[in-house]
């Protein structure tokens, strides 16, 4: 069943150089670097606050080194210093001899990345979700969203998809993979959580064997039905006050939002059965409680755009450097099950999953380009990589590089006039350096160019 819509005429709401849609971490940090190098920019989320799955969904670990050295500076270092001057953010214990640097308060950060906006002179528009593409003659010129005052068009000479779901980048006919080869299901969701009114005194005095016996039997009873899944790197020490698990393991389409509706629900029941287990069993855990879950599912992986590079498992591993890289990564090939099960390669640290100590590969802009739109750029989650090399470069640091990238390559080729696949690779580069970005090891011929 279809229906005709009739056409009307529909006001513009904004007009600018460049349209970030979405205002997750990547978005940010494009926003943030194209105002800063003279555009004039325009960004829209659709939930109430800024920092996507940082926020909303309470995923708020960083990873920025080598496990010799940090890496990941940039736009992500200034986010760092400006929430560390409120408390807002803590090393980790290892830092920096692992790859998880940070965890961050995301309450902080709501007022941290909303700052860094402001002070750059971006609109920003909350609660406004980025429609249907406006795409003429194999160009997009902005995009519709539906307002309280009705349909409004934001008009822009680029625009950059961070929506994480690619959303207005496979509307404008860009394709896109989706999923795994050898079924199509994309990675699990986890539903993050935070708890409280633990006595901790008495979860750090409970016998080490009496707590190993406790773990066995909840995943023993997880396997038989008696419990949901949950990921089995979660043990007693992950009793805190304040703490917020990554346990909590569901799958499914993240694009079905009757689908998801339901995984959210899920999800949430799941996080209290766990709780109503262990409160029996472990001195300390009698009143434990759930203090907040997160507004939505953390979601790793949905569409992949099929961008002019596409990033894979060998180019993580064997730490490939690209002509036209934007920055560095460092992370695993970190795959959560996509049947639900709680399992992730997380857990095989070590077997053939992990970048070598002290190397990194590069992140490169063509990932982030395509050759179907021009003027249309994707920064975050949804960029040109395989299923392996997606769960690598997805995490929030990595598209916060992306993003930064993006940004400054949309301004530079407005400056020059040209589309962002022709801009000058050597001039973003420079321009990526003196704005704090770590960039080593590009190959020769990217100077040659």
């Amino acid at each position: 069943m279809v229906i005709t819509v009739p056409e009307q005429e529909v006001p513009v709401l904004a007009e600018c150089d460049v349209l970030v849609c979405g205002g997750g971490t990547a978005g940010i940090t494009a926003a943030v670097a194209a105002a800063r190098h003279g555009a004039s920019v325009v960004l829209l989320e659709r939930w109430p606050m800024l920092g996507g799955m940082a926020t909303a969904a309470l995923v708020t670990g960083w990873h920025r080194s080598d496990r010799e050295k940090m890496v990941i500076y940039g736009l992500v270092e200034e986010t760092a210093q400006r929430a560390e001057k409120h408390g807002w953010i803590w090393k980790d214990g290892q830092y920096p001899r692992a790859h998880e640097t940070h965890w961050f308060e995301p309450e902080g950060m709501k007022i941290v990345y909303h700052d860094m906006l402001d002070e750059a002179k971006v609109r920003t528009f909350c609660y406004t979700v980025a429609g249907e593409p406006i795409v003429e003659g194999g160009r997009i010129r902005g995009v519709l969203a539906e307002t309280k005052q009705g349909r409004r068009a934001v008009l822009a000479k680029i625009v950059v998809d961070a929506t994480g779901d690619g959303d207005v980048a496979a509307k404008a006919g860009v394709p896109f993979e989706f999923g795994r080869a050898s079924d199509g299901r994309v990675q699990g969701m986890t539903m993050m959580y935070r708890v409280c009114n633990i006595v901790e005194a008495k979860v750090k005095s409970f016998p080490p064997d009496k707590a190993r016996a406790v773990m066995e039997a909840m995943r023993a009873a997880s396997k038989a039905g008696e419990l949901p899944p949950f990921n089995h790197a979660f043990g007693l020490g992950h009793a805190r006050n304040r703490f917020i698990p990554n346990m909590c393991p569901v799958a499914g389409n993240p694009l079905d939002e009757e689908e998801l509706t339901r995984l959210t629900i899920k999800s949430r029941r799941q996080a209290h059965a766990y709780w109503d287990w262990l409160r029996t069993r472990v001195p300390g855990l009698e009143k434990v409680q759930i203090e907040q879950t997160g507004m939505s599912l953390g979601i790793r992986e949905s569409r992949r755009i099929r961008g002019l590079k596409t990033l894979d498992a060998e180019m993580i591993l064997g730490t490939a450097k690209h002509p036209d890289a934007i920055g560095h990564g460092i992370w695993m090939i970190d795959i959560h099950d996509p049947l639900g099960t709680g399992y992730t390669t997380w857990n095989d640290r070590g077997q053939r999953n992990m970048v070598p100590v002290g190397k990194s590969y590069h992140i490169p802009l063509g990932m982030c380009l395509n050759a179907t739109v021009p003027n249309l750029a994707v920064a975050g989650r949804c960029a040109s990589s395989t299923h392996e090399g997606h769960s690598s470069v997805r995490v929030q640091t990595h598209c916060m590089v992306m993003g930064q990238g993006v940004g400054t390559a949309a301004a530079m080729a407005l400056a020059a006039g040209r589309d962002m696949a022709k801009v000058d690779v050597p001039a973003l580069q420079a321009a990526l350096r003196k704005d704090g970005v770590y960039l080593e090891d590009v190959p020769v011929e990217a100077e040659r160019t």
